[in-house]
């Protein structure tokens, strides 16, 4: 198992157990947009580097003001972090929540952060059968232990979304307990925008519920960490009194504001990519006789054939210069459950080729 940290994307750990160069691995262990970055981006860096020579502006003001103009809110309703997992940090920090509500299988980093803060843990698990989401019911329920709740929309690793008039019933819910709910929108710019389920259009009829979202997978900028918070401006606000000052780097600010400036032309390519990828890659999986659980997002959760389990397909593909996420520490998955991502053509083609080969040899 190569996922000591606790997250896909270890180069260096891979590099060190296989022998390679970390970049001589085709990573499907991290979703980053296939498509790299905007080419926006490579140009505020080469031509911004003189900006190392000062410090970041603390109140990220240009950044925040484009961001706002883009999504139609208030700056004060916004709060720029280093990386989505900074914000989620935050939250719990101005909360302090005795009991944090959360949905197993679900991102790694919700109950790292809870425990880190202190928080008792209270979850429930989602069900094969609906793709590992859980029954509005039960969320209900949870709802009644906890301060403050954690949902992926979509959810990681399984890619499934909670159907909008879900997520009004658990904000509203919520709000009638006094409890937090954490929307983890870190995926959603991958669906086209009228197949998102989502709240943030409509959240002043939520003051309780907070969506992070991050620039880090759909901008394919992961080394640079950048994400937000969306949110009531007194949650923003308290969030903001506990934020590091200069957490955010100058050069993740100056690739944020040159993201925003794009062209509707990168996601609409980036859209119909993973679109057309991931069906390609269902059907393939399928047919090779790997359980596949269809996401709406840039991954797949999968179950491996029989003869193989998670490990022994991640060690045979590492081998191969492959890497992929090993699920089988995922809380309500089991031994033969695996993540990949949605890549290009070109690297999907090689994906399939080793794939079908060590399938063979068994």
């Amino acid at each position: 198992m190569i996922e000591v940290y606790g997250h896909g994307g270890d180069v260096e750990t891979a590099a060190v157990k296989y022998g390679r160069s970390p970049a001589d691995f085709l990573d499907y262990s991290a979703n980053i947009n296939p498509l790299g970055p905007p080419p926006a981006v490579t140009r505020a860096l080469t031509e911004g580097m003189h900006h190392i020579l000062r410090y970041p502006d603390p109140g990220h003001r240009r950044l925040k003001h484009k961001l706002a103009a883009k999504l139609k809110l208030s700056q004060n309703q916004l709060l720029i972090g280093n990386g989505a997992a900074e914000c989620m940090a935050l939250i719990i920090q101005a909360f302090t929540p005795a009991a944090v509500g959360i949905i197993e299988p679900g991102f790694s980093e919700y109950r790292q952060l809870a425990e880190q803060y202190g928080s008792r843990i209270e979850y429930i698990y989602g069900h094969k059968e609906l793709n590992y989401r859980a029954e509005l019911s039960e969320i209900l329920h949870l709802l009644n232990r906890v301060e403050l709740l954690f949902i992926g929309q979509p959810n990681n690793p399984n890619g499934s979304q909670y159907s909008r008039s879900e997520l009004e019933a658990i904000a509203s819910h919520a709000r009638g307990r006094s409890v937090q709910v954490v929307i983890d929108e870190a995926f959603i710019d991958f669906i086209p925008e009228h197949e998102r389920e989502t709240l943030t259009g409509s959240l002043e009829q939520y003051p309780n519920v907070i969506v992070i979202r991050s620039m880090t997978k759909f901008y394919a900028i992961p080394g640079l960490r950048l994400g937000y918070a969306i949110g009531h401006p007194d949650i923003i606000s308290a969030m903001s009194r506990r934020q590091v000052t200069w957490s955010v780097n100058g050069l993740a600010l100056l690739a944020g504001e040159a993201c925003l400036e794009e062209d509707s032309a990168y996601e609409e390519q980036t859209q119909a990519c993973i679109k057309e990828q991931r069906n390609r890659l269902i059907t393939e999986l399928t047919s090779l006789g790997f359980q596949v659980y269809p996401g709406v997002a840039n991954y797949l959760l999968l179950e491996t054939p029989e003869g193989w389990n998670a490990l022994s397909l991640q060690e045979s593909m590492g081998k191969q210069g492959i890497l992929i996420r090993n699920c089988a520490m995922y809380a309500g998955l089991n031994d033969k459950s695996v993540r990949i991502a949605v890549k290009g053509r070109q690297d999907n083609s090689r994906f399939l080729e080793v794939l079908r080969l060590l399938l063979g040899e068994q």
